[in-house]
Parts: C-alpha cells; sequence; structure tokens
C-alpha cells in the first residue's frame, strides 16, 4: 500500500483509521492532478513564477568605505587592524 509506504519515508506512524482517511485524501489530490493534465497547455510558457519578477537590487558601484581606524575606534578590544573577540571553537 503506497500509504504505508509514504509513512515509513515520513517516520509516521499510522493507525488504520488514519490510512484510510490518508488514501481518500491522496486519491482526491491524484484525481485534481488527472484533471488538470486536461487542460490545453500547448501555447503556455513554462515559467518559474506566476507573476513576472525583477530584481529589486541596486547596481553594484563601487563607492569608498570606513576608514579601518574609524571602523574600529569604539571596538573594546583590537589586535593589528582587527577586530579581537574570544575564542569560540575550542
Amino acid at each position: 500500500m503506497e500509504i504505508d509506504h509514504v509513512a515509513l519515508l515520513a517516520r509516521l506512524e499510522l493507525n488504520d483509521e488514519e490510512k484510510q482517511l490518508f488514501s481518500k485524501q491522496v486519491g482526491s489530490i491524484i484525481e485534481y492532478v488527472d484533471k488538470l493534465n486536461e487542460l490545453d497547455i500547448d501555447d503556455v510558457e513554462p515559467t518559474a513564477h506566476v507573476l513576472p519578477i525583477k530584481n529589486v537590487f541596486r547596481e553594484d558601484e563601487l563607492r569608498s568605505s570606513l576608514p579601518r581606524e574609524k571602523a574600529l575606534q569604539n571596538a573594546p578590544r583590537k589586535n593589528d587592524g582587527f577586530y579581537r573577540v574570544p575564542k569560540i571553537i575550542e
């Protein structure tokens, strides 16, 4: 039975009542997919999204960054131009 196989893969323990319920639900889903397969989609272009998506990020541009001394001025601890932080890996 496919429900038993799917339950095993999902690591689910189902009783007989749940198996029967899920079997009906899966059957309904398969019937619906079969109805969708009846549609004529020859003239429909495949898409990854149903809505048109455009990149909303700004263009990359070269800009000056914060000088190292200014970035480190409030650091509680620093060493050779870098932030000094406690060791977190043993």
